[in-house]
């Protein structure tokens, strides 16, 4: 290999990551899961009580893990997981009284023409945000009868926080009509994601989570503190949080504009949410692809 070779040699991936998760200050029990093994982040929030919530978020768990140990994972690959979680989690619910069910967000790293991708994806009010510079975005859409309503104009974004039915979801792992919606965007190298829990979003600001996640540099810190937070503002919930890292491999900031536009693939973080929407093939939901 030539030295200009050498220069111009893609660069692996490379990401770092840190977990939190605690049962909080008013639950017996911790119905939350979480998986961060690559190519897979995801934070999964059981329902279903005591007789099934923390068995309903493990098989969603479960499923996704044998997705681990890949260097990238397809949109199909991904849908198929995410279609055999649906049946695990409906054998559950079928031996209880109450029913089971769990949300489900994270990314799983993808290749798209050559090119890491976080194929972000989400069934109910869990979320996933991007920290890219000095913005930060939730890329995930709550499944939720609160983001219905501010959908419409009839709940104020700002009243989210005191609203009585705030946590009352709309699509579940393992109910009918929930499928995933999902999302494509290149990795930047220096991104930060984090995946949490509504006892992580439902306890602490968005203005605390940048602050937090600024003040933290190491992922496993952030990640601590995150927990910590929310538990220091109520602790109502279980919190579970993974914090991942693009330290080296992904797409350089200073990319061309022209370049990522002419591959139909959006960087700027102003532009995310604002792609076209189309289905992941044989599935429904809603995808950025």
């Amino acid at each position: 290999m030539t030295p200009t070779d050498a220069a111009t040699a893609p660069v692996a991936l490379q990401l770092s990551v840190g977990t939190g998760t605690d049962v909080g200050l008013r639950r017996k029990v911790n119905e939350d899961s979480l998986l961060a093994a690559h190519p897979v982040y995801v934070v999964a929030d059981g329902m279903g009580g005591h007789e099934a919530g923390d068995k309903a978020s493990q098989a969603v768990v479960l499923e996704l893990s044998s997705l681990v140990g890949r260097d990238a994972i397809t949109p199909d690959e991904l849908a198929d997981s995410l279609d055999r979680a649906h049946a695990a989690v409906r054998v559950i619910a079928e031996g209880t009284s109450r029913g089971a069910g769990s949300t489900l967000t994270g990314v799983v790293v993808s290749d798209q023409g050559g090119r890491p991708h976080w194929l972000v994806f989400n069934i109910g009010d869990s979320r996933v945000y991007l920290l890219r510079g000095e913005d930060f975005v939730q890329l995930t859409v709550d499944h939720s009868i609160a983001q219905e309503m501010i959908d419409d104009g009839t709940l104020a974004r700002e009243d989210l926080a005191t609203y009585a039915g705030r946590n009352v979801i709309t699509k579940a792992v393992g109910a009918d009509n929930s499928d995933a919606d999902f999302w494509l965007y290149p990795i930047v190298t220096g991104d930060r994601l984090v995946m949490c829990s509504d006892g992580l979003s439902g306890e602490v600001t968005d203005e605390g989570i940048v602050a937090l996640l600024v003040a933290n540099l190491d992922p496993q810190a952030a990640a601590d503190a995150l927990v910590a937070d929310a538990l220091a503002h109520g602790g109502r919930d279980n919190v579970t949080v993974v914090v991942v890292d693009a330290v080296a491999g992904g797409v350089s900031v200073d990319v061309e504009e022209a370049t990522i536009a002419a591959e139909a693939r959006p960087v700027e973080v102003d532009d995310m949410l604002e792609a076209t929407t189309v289905e992941i093939p044989r599935r429904g939901g809603r995808g950025i692809l």
